[in-house]
């Protein structure tokens, strides 16, 4: 997968996982990682499929509709791309973070669904149920922020509560941040997710 690899120099820091949303690029969310942890690693990925152009990461059949089978491929995929990065650059792989916006978000949430051991924690910006109607991992011990957009008109809020309730389900521990925004990433819940970074110790952990 295309990425960019930049070693930070807090070797106990999480490694940063950046996944933009659709028609981002490697380069999009790099502001947001120097925001969070500008001493933590960062792994910034491009999505492997196209859409009219546009990369994302994973096909969707209709704006809100995903198909299902390519994301659960995709999942898989970028999972194996991390345990792979890990060894390469050699980064602790129980120590990731993904920050993702939009379509990176919903990438992000499937690693949760489908792994207990994808991520260690996970900011969320204005992202989707990935699946519904399965059984989610243990996700003990694992931090979940979601920021959400109350007239956010591609996530409503009952799609992030539902997510909220399906994670906590899970064991997580998740934080819910509200904006009076639509779908845009505002610098305000950039601002909000640093804040809970701090707040909950993830700065320097390191299992």
């Amino acid at each position: 997968m295309k990425h960019i690899f930049q070693k930070g120099p807090n070797p106990a820091a999480p490694t940063l996982l950046l996944l933009h949303g659709t028609g981002g690029t490697e380069t999009d969310l790099l502001p947001l990682a120097e925001k969070i942890d500008k001493d933590a690693s960062v792994l910034s990925v491009r999505g492997n499929v196209l859409e009219n152009g546009m990369p994302r990461f994973f096909r969707r059949l209709a704006e809100g509709v995903f198909d299902e089978a390519d994301l659960i491929f995709r999942t898989k995929e970028l999972d194996e791309f991390l345990d792979e990065s890990a060894e390469k650059y050699e980064f602790n792989r129980n120590n990731v973070v993904a920050i993702g916006y939009s379509n990176g978000a919903n990438i992000a949430a499937s690693l949760l669904f489908h792994s207990e051991d994808s991520l260690k924690g996970a900011i969320l910006h204005h992202p989707m149920v990935p699946r519904r109607n399965i059984e989610l991992p243990n996700l003990t011990g694992r931090h979940i922020f979601i920021a959400a957009g109350k007239n956010d008109p591609m996530c409503p809020p009952h799609e992030s509560l539902e997510l909220q309730d399906l994670l906590s389900g899970a064991h997580a521990d998740v934080t819910v941040h509200w904006e009076n925004n639509g779908h845009q990433l505002t610098w305000t819940e950039v601002e909000a997710a640093a804040g809970w970074y701090r707040k909950i110790g993830l700065r320097n952990s390191e299992d």
